[in-house]
């Protein structure tokens, strides 16, 4: 029997990044774009390598271009952390686990580095197929720290709960990280809210822009553990924007969400640096009347257009920034 499972991709519509700090957010699935696990008994264990995960070039050029399509970190090494820290977690929780191998195998089309959580995809997937393979049934609350456990301890990617808590959870999602809470439960209070009270949202993203969100974020962390106040004080804000929205969703008040996306975006970028390219992004969409911040670290952007004349203006305007307009598809 083969078993197959997806997790697809996320973006963050407020409130990130505080979720690295005690934060809050909201995040949506963007069923655009997902990863997909195959994996089956197997005589050994064995992590099938996909294209980006090559070694071998015809020559030098096919390597840039590889590097330039896929960056330079392929999936296996996801697959490797999932698996390990599934196999941690079974012995920490007394789980015993059949001894079987199998062969997994994975495929995604996320687009790579961009900002809408391709590696936690292909590491939830995993998750999942795990899970159902040895039959081990992990509480939804916990899945998301596990997935991320193997991002910040097996692989050192400095990273946030948000995008493995929509990709576990799915639709749109409040996530509330009270210190507290963390330290005591190891995980948020995660709130569904009715995708159907969402306003008109676009998604535009460059793929030549594509970095690890890690690198990007880490400056942010040395500040914050420094009690840098300016960095404290703008995630503080950044955090109250994500529960304004969510009071705004629930109030049916979707014409306040204009204003907290850009204010989200403006702290953001107050804290920091932003390439000239991304920035453009943003100021781009913006000139078109759509309101728009970032989905993840940069790379693609999400925001709120008013009309399909807008939408269309959208399209027009930032395809001459090489960047590429979705709808997102939220269920």
């Amino acid at each position: 029997m083969i078993i197959e499972t997806r997790a697809f991709a996320r973006a963050g519509l407020l409130g990130n990044p505080s979720d690295g700090y005690f934060g809050k957010t909201i995040s949506i699935s963007v069923r655009n774009f997902g990863a997909q696990i195959s994996l089956y008994a197997s005589p050994e264990l064995r992590v099938e390598p996909q294209i980006q995960d090559r070694n071998e070039y015809r020559s030098i050029h096919d390597l840039i271009e590889s590097i330039e399509l896929h960056g330079y970190y392929g999936g296996d090494r996801l697959i490797k952390a999932a698996i390990k820290k599934f196999y941690e977690y079974a012995l920490k929780n007394h789980i015993k686990l059949t001894i079987k191998n199998f062969t997994v195998r994975y495929s995604s089309n996320i687009p790579r580095q961009v900002g809408l959580a391709g590696s936690s995809a292909i590491i939830t997937a995993t998750m999942r197929a795990l899970c159902r393979f040895f039959e081990v049934d992990v509480p939804r609350e916990i899945l998301p720290s596990l997935i991320l456990s193997a991002e910040r301890e097996e692989l050192g990617i400095n990273a946030g709960l948000q995008d493995r808590v929509i990709q576990v959870y799915e639709g749109c999602i409040y996530m509330d990280f009270n210190r507290k809470l963390m330290e005591t439960k190891g995980h948020g209070k995660y709130e569904p809210i009715d995708p159907a009270l969402l306003p008109k949202l676009f998604i535009a993203y460059r793929t030549d822009l594509g970095k690890v969100s890690g690198f990007v974020l880490n400056d942010i962390r040395v500040r914050f553990e420094r009690g840098d106040q300016e960095v404290i004080t703008s995630l503080e804000r950044i955090a109250q924007i994500a529960r304004e929205g969510r009071d705004a969703l629930l109030d049916g008040r979707q014409s306040d969400l204009d204003m907290l996306l850009n204010e989200n975006f403006d702290l953001r970028r107050k804290i920091m640096t932003i390439s000239p390219e991304n920035l453009a992004l943003v100021e781009s969409a913006r000139s078109c009347g759509a309101s728009a911040k970032f989905c993840g670290s940069g790379g693609s952007i999400i925001g709120i257009y008013k009309n399909d004349e807008m939408l269309n203006h959208l399209f027009v305007t930032l395809k001459k920034l090489k960047a590429r307009v979705i709808k997102p598809y939220v269920m």
